[in-house]
This record gives structure tokens, sequence and C-alpha cells, in this order.
């Protein structure tokens, strides 16, 4: 749990060893994808307190869930033809999605960035 891609990922985020990692998933049971449909942020759980961090972090549980298959397709069809079929657990490729991931999400929040401009205001001011 601690040396998977969402293992990865919760290292640098929590700053967690992959053996603190592990250590708290097997206070429950299963994988990320499991553990991830069972979160609850009251539950006291030390693995959920780990999830909350992430989730805190700007994730959600669909982020994670899609994370750790290296699965979300928008991410994947951005890579070029070769890099498209990721190894699971390989943190070079683990890496390259989450930098592809970034790209998407900053272009996306560009794209929705407007900045009303009053021409008028910018020639009397003399700005322009």
């Amino acid at each position: 749990m601690g040396s998977c891609n969402c293992g990865f990922l919760a290292q640098e985020i929590t700053k967690l060893s992959k053996t603190e990692i592990h250590s708290r998933a097997m206070h429950k049971y299963g994988d990320w994808n499991e553990q991830l449909n069972d979160y609850c942020p009251t539950s006291g759980l030390l693995m959920d307190d780990l999830i909350s961090q992430m989730l805190n972090f700007g994730l959600d549980t669909d982020d994670l869930k899609r994370l750790e298959k290296l699965s979300d397709k928008e991410v994947l069809n951005r890579l070029q033809k070769g890099q498209r079929f990721l190894t699971p657990n390989k943190k070079e490729d683990v890496v390259l999605y989450l930098n592809e991931w970034a790209s998407l999400l900053e272009e996306k929040l560009l794209d929705n960035i407007r900045i009303p401009v009053n021409a008028e205001q910018l020639i009397v001011s003399g700005s322009w």
C-alpha cells in the first residue's frame, strides 16, 4: 500500500514512509480501491486519516481510484502512443501520469480564466 500508485503520492503528501502507510493500511482490509470505497472521515482509523489528508490536498476519491489504476482516459489520451500502456506501481510511470494530469488540470484552469478588459479605461489611464 505504500509502494503503489496512490502510495507514492501519499508519501509525498503526508511525508509518511511507505512502511508507515502500509502499516496504517493493515488496520483495514483491501487495496486502495476497496479502502477508498469504505472511507469514513470520522472512523478514527489511521488509514482513513491518511485518505483525509489526501482529500484535503484537493483530490477526491475518484481521482485516487483512477490514479491507482492509471486509468483516466483523458490523461492517457494525452500521452504519446508508445507511453499509453503504463505499468502500475512503477514509479516512473506514476510520475509520467501525474505530470500529464497536472498539465491537463492547468490547461483546464487557464481555459476558464476570463479577464474583463475595458479598453476605454486603459486608454484614459494611460496604461495602454
